[in-house]
């Protein structure tokens, strides 16, 4: 079964100018054209669904590119491969991490917003915090600033 460009940009909610870009930049070298218009197969939709992905961890475009050239080379890559995957895994826990502590300032400031709105004034919850500050509230702070 093949695809259009429409169907596919419909399918990964991208638009028809980034998969052009996504082709024109070489990251999709197995496309067949009929008559000039792209024909996307599974295999395609595989290759668009890894590059989205990446792209959703920070990966740039030259490095996916290279990630593209290695499948394309064969089994000879299977090693680098797996490293780029294992190298990126980490830095997405790593970037995990990192939200999840802005996070818990995120929800600690919601709290603290919500709570002077409710007073009236940023200086009296300042001036008596711990009188206000719920016991989760404060462990969020807390992790918020943790090293």
């Amino acid at each position: 079964m093949t695809y259009t460009i429409g169907e596919i940009s419909k399918r990964f909610n991208i638009s028809i100018s980034t998969i052009r870009y996504y082709d024109k930049e070489g990251l999709l070298p197995d496309i067949k054209r009929e008559n000039g218009i792209r024909k996307f197969s599974e295999q395609d939709m595989e290759t668009i669904f890894i590059i989205e992905c990446l792209k959703k961890t920070n990966v740039e475009l030259k490095d996916i590119k290279r990630f593209i050239m290695m499948v394309k080379q064969g089994d000879s890559t299977i090693d680098e491969r797996l490293n780029f995957f294992k190298e990126q895994k980490e830095k997405t826990l790593n970037q995990i991490k990192v939200l999840k502590k802005a996070l818990q300032m995120l929800k600690y400031k919601e709290w603290y917003y919500t709570k002077a709105k409710e007073l009236g004034s940023t200086i009296e919850l300042e001036n008596n915090i711990d009188s206000y500050r719920p016991k989760e509230i404060k462990e969020l702070y807390e992790l918020a600033h943790k090293q």
